[in-house]
């Protein structure tokens, strides 16, 4: 037998003793509401109704709005593309705050918040990326036929 799964044994034998007394004693109803909230606060970390995570994304929110406004005003005084590559990468982040404001009100699933912020996380950095290989001197299009 290999050791992880000899730990594996162990620790399972060691956890069954404790909880399988309770379950069988207890009624079916009377353990659904332990397990439910166990469940939703899984290591402490329930965000739903949370006010001072509420408040660090409302904070998070404004910052990187009024960020989102300057890279706009960027994009119209430049108008160039780089510019508007930027906008967008400054855009998703301020969705991303909003779906984590929309996670702490409980209208956003904790897999949909997942799924949703890591989406962005990827499009942030594949539109930044892309902007400075495009945009950057000496890129790809602006090579100069050496003499």
């Amino acid at each position: 037998m290999s050791p992880i799964s000899a730990t594996a044994i162990a620790t399972a034998t060691a956890i069954a003793p404790a909880t399988a007394p309770i379950a069988a004693s207890a009624p079916a109803t009377a353990t659904a509401p332990a397990t439910a909230t166990a469940a939703s606060t899984a290591g402490g970390w329930g965000v739903e109704g949370s006010l001072p995570l509420l408040g660090v994304v409302f904070v998070a929110g404004v910052g990187t709005g009024l960020l989102f406004l300057v890279s706009l005003v960027a994009y119209r005084r430049r108008r160039g593309a780089q510019y508007a590559l930027i906008s967008v990468a400054v855009g998703a982040l301020l969705a991303r705050s909003v779906v984590g404001a929309g996670t702490v009100l409980g209208v956003v699933p904790m897999p949909v918040h997942h799924y949703l912020e890591h989406s962005f996380d990827f499009l942030i950095a594949a539109v930044v990326l892309y902007a400075v290989y495009a945009y950057a001197p000496g890129s790809v299009g602006d090579d100069a036929p050496s003499e």
